[in-house]
């Protein structure tokens, strides 16, 4: 199935087609129609070429996304909406589409649910619109990723080829944000262009979710590790009556237990899909033992750097048909899966000695008192390595019984397993939960905001 996407873009929905809903309202082709049509005009009376897209309502999101793409305007969609995240992108955009102003000295257009304009017929373009996403990179600083509509359009039709068969007259609802590439491609893009209604709330609590559970006979959840990790104590760890049919999983790794416990749940475990905002969507697995391969997508070929082991990739969903080397290192397998064997990228020279922050935090990972680790360069007072550490049950009775002094030191040692001493931290964090945004991934400036403070001084 090709040019899904493009060509429900170019015909737009039947009048009587459920477009979003939520626990209080409907939006029907008709009406989302209208909405994309008034705006779509707004945007042709404009001059401005660049227009920033903001809404936390997923339908209002989508009227501004069609009209953009149809208008032939650059979408600008940024990784949040903070006042220094936008000063930082201020001269990447011209106007404002956005439920409320949130930045001034811009041309400002509303989405408002609020209005009804009169009946009208879809929009036809001539020239198609351009999607920039600016994504936080780890260096913190965002990285801009610009998605033509035909690449857009060539992962959407790989994900209904792949999954249709699995997602019979399915209604889609999701904890992740519509802002990211991710909830873009799995809550709005692709239900979109295959006529399939989605949540127009984003779900934060499992309430929410065995309601509409309950309340549909077909539901695809789309979700993201942090969030699907705490999914099953809060459903006591108890098989459900009612289980979405698909549970995707995307923004980071799945560990093994959490998988399995979503199953126990749910019936199935996830479906997991691994890429990037960069490469779009790679390849998928689902979890039924641990370790589990990854299948690439049918559109995508890849293979292994012989020098670094790292992936190499040639994908419909990247700007050109050239290789791109990604900075995740893999092994390839017989059958042509492969497994993922950790990042090349995050090489640091401490004391001008070259340290793998990758393997460090796997060391650490593997000592009992630990459940996650996170490990970052710290510029103030002085240069060094900080450790950010979740503790395991067995950890946290540690700390409470001897003190961070006593924990610092026993993890040192088991550092010093592999590494030289004047390469360990110098700054320890023990923390409830490491800090993680809507995507579950580790936001840089939240991470530093953890050693503002020292509270405890280590040696």
């Amino acid at each position: 199935m090709t040019n899904l996407l493009k060509s429900w873009l170019r015909q737009g929905p039947a009048v009587q087609q459920l477009i979003s809903f939520n626990h209080h309202d409907i939006v029907t082709g008709g009406v989302f129609t209208a909405q994309v049509a008034q705006l779509y005009q707004q945007l042709k009376d404009s001059d401005a070429k660049r227009w920033l897209l903001s809404s936390e309502s997923s339908d209002l999101f989508a009227v501004g996304l069609c009209a953009g793409l149809l208008a032939g305007k650059q979408i600008i969609l940024p990784a949040n909406t903070q006042a220094g995240t936008l000063s930082e992108l201020t001269h990447e955009f011209d106007g404002i589409i956005a439920n409320m102003p949130i930045c001034e000295g811009k041309a400002f257009l509303r989405l408002d649910k609020d209005l009804y304009p009169p009946a009208s017929t879809w929009p036809q373009t001539e020239t198609w619109g351009e999607l920039v996403l600016f994504t936080s990179g780890s260096s913190g600083k965002p990285k801009r990723v610009a998605k033509s509509i035909e690449q857009l359009d060539a992962e959407v039709s790989v994900l209904e080829h792949t999954f249709a068969q699995h997602l019979p007259h399915c209604s889609v609802i999701s904890t992740v944000s519509h802002q990211h590439i991710y909830g873009l491609l799995f809550k709005v893009l692709w239900p979109l262009a295959a006529s399939r209604p989605f949540l127009s709330d984003l779900v934060e609590y499992p309430e929410t979710l065995s309601y509409y559970a309950n309340l549909f006979p077909n539901l695809c959840l789309i979700s993201s590790p942090a969030q699907l990790s705490r999914l099953p104590d809060a459903l006591d760890n108890e098989p459900q009556l009612r289980a979405p049919s698909l549970v995707f999983s995307s923004g980071g790794p799945l560990s093994f237990e959490a998988s399995k416990a979503v199953a126990n749940c749910y019936g199935e475990p996830p479906i997991e899909v691994f890429g990037s905002t960069e490469t779009g969507g790679i390849a998928y697995r689902s979890q039924h033992q641990k370790n589990a391969s990854w299948q690439t997508f049918a559109s995508i070929a890849i293979e292994q750097d012989q020098v670094d082991g790292a992936l190499l990739l040639k994908s419909p969903y990247l700007p050109d048909n050239d290789w791109l080397k990604c900075d995740d290192k893999i092994s390839l397998n017989s059958d042509g899966t492969f497994s993922l064997q950790g990042r090349l990228d995050r090489i640091i020279k401490v004391e001008e000695k070259r340290l793998s922050l990758v393997q460090m935090e796997s060391l650490l990972e593997s000592h009992p008192f630990v459940a996650k680790a996170a490990l970052l360069m710290l510029e103030q007072p002085r240069v060094q390595l900080g450790a950010a550490i979740e503790l395991s049950q067995e950890g946290i009775l540690q700390l409470e019984q001897h003190g961070k002094l006593a924990l610092n030191n026993q993890l040192k040692n088991h550092l010093l397993s592999q590494f030289e001493r004047v390469t360990l931290p110098r700054r320890w964090r023990y923390t409830e939960a490491l800090p993680l945004d809507q995507q579950g991934k580790r936001v840089h400036a939240t991470m530093l905001a953890l050693f503002d403070i020292d509270k405890f001084k280590s040696k």
